[in-house]
């Protein structure tokens, strides 16, 4: 028997608590399912485990201990088992979504909008936090007390400073400090800073707090959990800029789990931490563990048009501020942006 080997994750397998299983039978029950034909994993067989995608925001491990209470109970919710697919970085993820090896997944709008868009799946959920907000805000930290004066600094000399962010596909850590400071001031996030590390929101606050770099990518809500998980180092930070509010993530589910599947695990979201009583209770904590979630509100396909709006800007700007051939070469350039926006409109919009 061959363990299937996904790139830039593991699949680690999550049961119930209550059922007790022993560390080798999960390891070997995970090698098993690995081994079943793909289509009978995605759905075909109503006893197979869905396979859960979280996005690497913390720690593999952190990430894994915080969705835990919630997926014991929509386990038991929609009546299967539950493997979560734990990826060490964006990319990894991506390639498991793309991949069909992935069920279920917890993905930021770029990622989310590729999935809904390429790799058939549907959005059923976003994310809430207590602020009430609909979104959350793209920041740049700098260290307190540290080389960098001022966002004028920064603007003026990139090449002095050594930055840390956030993968491609990350909205926070890449495309909207990107599309929103940098680009308009014909700044290359990839090329004119003096060096990059390239890593999850806590890995890049680190990397400033401990002068390994001078400025990081980050967001309000990743950084308020940062400030919970670190405070020394939190102290020794200071935010030089934030962006307009950034749309919150998504969970999405494959297609061909079909209407049933989607509207149970729908409703079991939109319900999960609301009320009262103490389980209601316990399902709030856990969400305020799992990134300071407030809960989840249904959503659908129509939900990621303001995602598709960004990273159609993204692209404009991008194409504008790039060296071309000629005038023909970049217009056209132009005409497939503007084809791909339109194409992602109509589909996101027949949900």
């Amino acid at each position: 028997m061959k363990n299937v080997h996904i790139t830039g994750g593991t699949p680690l397998p999550h049961t119930a608590r209550a059922a007790g299983p022993t560390r080798r039978q999960a390891v070997l029950a995970a090698a098993a399912v690995a081994c079943w034909p793909l289509a009978l994993r995605a759905g075909e067989d109503a006893r197979a485990p869905l396979r859960f995608g979280i996005l690497p925001i913390g720690g593999m491990v952190d990430s894994r201990t915080g969705w835990e209470p919630l997926l014991d109970e929509l386990m038991q919710g929609l009546g299967r088992p539950i493997h979560m697919f734990s990826a060490t970085s964006y990319e990894g993820l991506g390639e498991a979504v793309r991949r069909g090896e992935v069920d279920l997944a917890f993905l930021s709008g770029k990622m989310a909008l590729d999935a809904v868009t390429q790799h058939d799946m549907r959005a059923i959920a976003q994310v809430t936090r207590h602020d009430g907000l609909p979104g959350y805000r793209a920041l740049l930290l700098a260290r307190e007390g540290g080389p960098v004066r001022d966002l004028e600094a920064v603007l003026v000399e990139p090449g002095r400073w050594r930055l840390a962010r956030g993968e491609k596909r990350s909205m926070s850590g890449f495309i909207v400090p990107k599309l929103q400071l940098f680009l308009p001031r014909q700044i290359d996030i990839e090329t004119r800073f003096q060096g990059d590390i390239v890593g999850t929101h806590q890995r890049t606050a680190l990397a400033v707090a401990n002068g390994e770099a001078d400025l990081a990518t980050n967001n309000s809500a990743d950084f308020e959990r940062f400030r919970t998980q670190f405070p020394a180092e939190t102290a020794r930070l200071r935010v030089l800029w934030q962006s307009e509010l950034v749309p919150h993530g998504f969970i999405v589910l494959r297609n061909a789990h079909g209407d049933t599947m989607r509207g149970r695990a729908q409703r079991f979201l939109a319900q999960y931490g609301r009320g009262s009583g103490a389980q209601a209770e316990q399902q709030r904590a856990a969400l305020k563990g799992l990134h300071d979630f407030a809960g989840f509100l249904p959503a659908d396909n129509r939900a990621l048009l303001p995602v598709a709006r960004l990273t159609r800007q993204l692209d404009l700007d991008s194409a504008h501020s790039a060296t071309w051939i000629n005038d023909a070469a970049r217009q056209a350039r132009l005409a497939r942006i503007e084809s791909q926006y339109a194409t992602q409109v109509q589909m996101l919009s027949a949900d």
